[in-house]
């Protein structure tokens, strides 16, 4: 098995949850050799859009890991929560009943483009070799270096007010670049307004190519024994990356870990096709196509890697 799942994860359950019941079920295909991985993590009470690797895939996840994402997120105002989402603890409770829409969405303008994020310390970011939300979990609390991110647009698309309770709801559209806390927009909105905020549910609802109008429920692939309408072929997730197509003398060269030759700016990345398959992965330096994963068996003309 050569491909990707994209899988509708369900609430409560990890990244990692997921692909233990992938393999579970390929164990019970009598396929349990196949490594299983997956590209993009959420967390355990987000739901949508999560792409599991199968088999050689694994190897591809940097490049999917890379596409841009879009998140539907429901975000309270009015009330801090120490993980940033409706798992923590209140931290802290400000009015924020007489917020408006307009000040939500002049808020979010500041946040959109090529800006400095500060990761949760509830995160799996590691630190020193430990992770966040370890040193978290203990009690401590310590400067994170902002990260590089991309949002696109936040885009408002209701917006409540609950007297009552003193808060503000929004639902929005988030479209960002891989690495982008959805938490932390959420939080630095919050701040931005001066009433706090923390998300109340997220929902990704694309992942590059990957979209949750086809995702299939991760139930249907534990009842279902042939998972090849389902699998998406390395070629069809890599759709926006170049190619170069082989012949069969340059596809036995890579399978032997040899450059060849190219007539492109150093640096570019591209799809190698032999046969019309996945190839290898390869990059352009001084003149030639240098490999860097490579699919093919060691003789071009044999199948590729299943």
């Amino acid at each position: 098995m050569f491909g990707f799942l994209n899988v509708a994860k369900p609430p409560g359950m990890t990244s990692h949850d997921v692909v233990a019941v992938i393999r579970r079920a390929l164990r019970q295909q009598g396929r349990g050799d196949v490594k299983v991985g997956h590209a993009g993590t959420l967390d355990p009470m987000a739901t949508g859009v999560l792409v599991v690797c199968v088999g050689g895939a694994t190897r591809l996840s940097e490049y999917v890991m890379a596409h841009t994402k879009q998140y539907r997120a429901a975000m309270v105002f009015g009330i801090e929560t120490d993980t940033y989402d409706a798992d923590g603890t209140i931290t802290a409770r400000v009015p924020a009943n007489a917020l408006t829409r307009t000040e939500i969405e002049h808020a979010a303008m500041q946040l959109t483009g090529d800006i400095d994020q500060i990761p949760p310390m509830h995160s799996a970011i590691k630190v020193g070799g430990r992770k966040l939300y370890d040193i978290a979990r203990s009690g401590q609390s310590i400067d994170r270096a902002p990260r590089r991110v991309t949002i696109e647009r936040i885009d408002v698309l209701d917006f409540t007010v609950d007297d009552g309770a003193g808060t503000a709801t929004a639902a929005v559209d988030v479209t960002c670049s891989a690495g982008t806390y959805i938490r932390s927009i959420a939080h630095d909105l919050g701040g931005l307004l001066g009433t706090g905020a923390h998300l109340s549910a997220l929902e990704r609802t694309a992942s590059g190519r990957f979209k949750l109008e086809d995702a299939t429920p991760l139930e249907t692939l534990k009842a279902e024994p042939d998972w090849r309408p389902y699998l998406i072929a390395p070629l069809d997730a890599l759709a926006d990356m170049p190619r170069v197509t082989l012949s069969p003398e340059n596809a036995a060269h890579l399978a032997h870990g040899r450059a060849i030759p190219a007539d492109i700016p150093d640096g570019v990345t591209a799809a190698a096709i032999y046969a019309g398959e996945l190839a290898a992965i390869v990059t352009a330096q001084g003149s030639a196509w240098h490999p860097h994963k490579v699919f093919l068996h060691s003789e071009a003309s044999d199948p590729l890697k299943r």
